[in-house]
């Protein structure tokens, strides 16, 4: 494991995962249609991926003590420290950056991926956060194959260290024969609705938290169920790219800080939206 320190101290949260540079079309008035060009003077380019916009958020929220593991560009990792999160690049000089492409309009959105230095991801990974020290460790990646990641986890709650996982849509991770296990170890996971239904055969954790949009959030665990309406306050939606994450940010912290779940909930909803009100998960 040469190369691959761990952090020098103890954090809140580590979150582990893929990283792009973000070129975000917003604003829409509507999708391109097949064969025809979609002209517009809306456009973004910035940083993303699930680890990066929780990382961000959770140390804007309450300065969280916040780490990143991942493959990032010089400009990501700049970024990443000037908002104190700690950062450990597992992307070497040469490899392409991974990049994301997005379409957004008020309603709906796109994406086409450059999957760069993320190919090449999934074992790095696998030697460095074993040796991770956290509070909370956040995954936001494909897992496969599921098998390692099991041991992994499971030795991260040994150390009293508490985990959670953000899959993503994947329609080929359920036919992963132990994914469903993997599912079954982690504390928490975060699901959108759509999510849930292609995953529902397989969830199974401590607690399964469903982000429902503008219908709010639900959370379900062993001998419960908790349901949160979404806020009352208007908020003028721009672009909701990294909601999801942001959310998780949101509720990690607050849980960190002690919340209970309901108040978990609430405050995940509260800048997830505020988060849709400008341009990038960021």
């Amino acid at each position: 494991m040469r190369g691959y320190d761990t952090f020098p101290s103890v954090l809140d949260l580590v979150t582990v995962g893929e990283a792009f540079d973000d070129y975000i079309f917003h604003g829409l008035s509507a999708l391109p249609a097949p064969g025809r060009e979609l002209k517009t003077d809306n456009f973004v380019k910035t940083i993303g991926g699930g680890a990066v916009i929780t990382a961000i958020a959770a140390a804007r929220i309450g300065g969280a003590r916040c780490g990143i593991v991942s493959a990032l560009s010089r400009d990501a990792a700049a970024r990443l420290r000037r908002e104190r999160v700690a950062v450990k690049n597992l992307r070497r000089g040469t490899e392409p950056i991974a990049i994301t492409v997005a379409l957004s309009t008020a309603r709906d959105r796109r994406f086409i991926t450059y999957n760069g230095a993320n190919s090449v991801l999934g074992h790095r990974l696998r030697l460095v956060v074993p040796r991770l020290r956290a509070r909370h460790v956040h995954f936001a990646f494909d897992p496969r194959p599921c098998k390692p990641w099991i041991r992994i986890v499971e030795c991260l709650r040994a150390d009293g260290c508490r985990t959670s996982w953000d899959f993503g849509w994947n329609e080929s991770l359920v036919r992963d024969r132990e994914f469903a296990r993997l599912c079954q170890t982690v504390d928490v996971l975060f699901v959108n609705r759509d999510e849930e239904r292609l995953y529902r055969p397989k969830l199974s954790a401590n607690l399964i938290v469903t982000k429902l949009g503008a219908a709010g959030a639900r959370a379900v665990g062993p001998g419960f169920a908790v349901r949160t309406a979404h806020l009352t306050r208007h908020t003028t939606a721009v672009d909701t790219t990294g909601a999801g994450d942001v959310f998780n940010a949101g509720f990690i912290v607050a849980r960190l800080r002690g919340a209970s779940i309901t108040d978990a909930l609430h405050a995940a909803n509260r800048v997830a939206a505020k988060s849709t009100e400008r341009v990038g998960g960021i």
